[in-house]
C-alpha cells in the first residue's frame, strides 16, 4: 500500500477497509473476523471503525482478528470515532479508553469526531490534544464536516491540528469536489471517502452497473467497482475505505490499487460523473 503524509508528519495508508455494519449479528461474527484477517493477510493496514458500529462490537471483532495474524503495531493504522454526545471533557476520555480496551490496543492512530453535535468544538479540540500528549492517540480529525464547519474548526486554537475529514464520497456524489475538497487540500487535511461504492446502489446511484465504468473495466479485465476505487484513490487523491463482507469483493477492492487509469479513462469518467459547478449539500448517511 502507498501512503499519504499527514500534516503531523505521520503516514496514513491510501486505502483501507470500513467496518460499518459489523458486530450487529452474532451469527456473522466468525465470518466478519475472517474477512478482516483476509484483508490484513492481503496487505491492508488501515481499518476504520467507531464506538457506534455494533455498539462497540465492531471494535471487538477487529481485536479478535488481530489475534490471528502477526503484524507489528507500528505497521497498522487503526481509526475509531467518538459519538458527538461523548465528545466533551466529561465523557471523551472514557469513550476513548473503552474503544482502546475493546480493540485491545494501547493507542489509536486516528480518533475522529463522528459528526458535529452540541459539545463546543473548542472543548473537543482541547481534549483531542490532551489525548495526543497522553499517548492515547497519534492524530485526530473529524467526520461529516462541511466547509463552514472545517473553517470554524481551523479558526480555533489547535484546530489546525485536524489531519483528516472523513466524508461520504462516490462517483455519484461528488459535491465535495466543488469547495470542501479544494479547501482541505489547500490546508493539508486528508480526505477519507466512506461508502465509495455507493453501497452497491443503496445510496441511489448504482455505479456498479454503469456502462461507462463497465466498458473501462473490460479493458483492464476488472470490475466497475475496481475502476471507481482506482479513480477515487489514484485520480482524486482521496482515501477510500470500502466495506465488504465478501472475501471475493474484498480481494477485488484491494486489487483496484494496482489499476492506473489513462487520461482517456479519466475524461470518460468525468464526463459520465461530472464535478458539480455549484455548492451542494454534504451527503451524509
Amino acid at each position: 500500500m502507498n501512503y499519504t503524509l499527514l500534516k503531523s508528519g505521520n503516514k496514513i495508508p491510501n486505502f483501507g477497509i470500513g467496518t460499518w455494519g459489523l458486530g450487529e449479528n452474532e451469527d456473522k461474527k466468525e465470518k466478519e473476523i475472517r474477512t478482516i484477517v483476509f484483508a490484513l493477510d492481503n496487505g491492508v493496514r488501515l481499518i476504520d471503525t467507531a464506538e457506534m458500529y455494533g455498539n462497540g462490537m465492531a471494535e471487538s471483532i477487529i481485536s479478535e482478528a488481530l489475534k490471528h495474524i502477526y503484524i507489528k503495531r507500528e505497521d497498522l493504522f487503526i481509526i475509531s470515532k467518538v459519538y458527538p454526545h461523548n465528545a466533551g471533557r466529561d465523557k471523551i476520555f472514557d469513550s476513548l479508553k473503552a474503544s482502546l480496551k475493546r480493540l485491545g490496543l494501547d493507542y489509536l492512530d486516528m480518533y475522529l469526531l463522528h459528526w458535529r453535535g452540541r459539545v463546543p468544538l473548542r472543548e473537543t479540540v482541547e481534549c483531542m490534544e490532551e489525548a495526543k500528549k497522553e499517548g492515547l492517540i497519534k492524530d485526530w480529525g473529524v467526520s461529516n464536516f462541511d466547509i463552514d464547519d472545517i473553517k470554524e474548526l481551523e479558526s480555533l486554537k489547535d484546530g489546525d491540528k485536524c489531519t483528516v475529514n472523513q466524508v461520504l464520497y462516490h462517483l455519484g456524489s461528488r459535491g465535495v469536489d466543488f469547495d470542501l475538497a479544494p479547501y482541505m487540500n489547500k490546508n493539508n487535511i486528508a480526505l477519507m471517502a466512506y461508502c465509495p461504492l455507493a453501497q452497491a446502489g443503496a445510496l441511489g446511484k448504482d455505479i456498479l452497473k454503469n456502462n461507462t465504468l463497465l466498458s473501462i473495466a473490460k479493458k483492464y479485465n476488472a470490475s466497475a467497482a475496481q475502476i471507481a476505487l482506482s479513480f477515487i484513490s489514484k485520480v482524486s487523491g482521496y482515501i477510500p475505505i470500502p466495506k465488504s463482507a465478501s472475501r471475493r469483493h474484498l480481494a477485488e477492492n484491494i486489487e483496484s490499487q494496482n489499476i492506473i487509469l489513462t487520461d482517456e479513462d479519466v475524461d470518460m469518467i468525468n464526463k459520465e460523473f461530472p464535478k458539480p459547478d455549484e455548492k451542494m449539500p454534504l451527503d451524509i448517511v
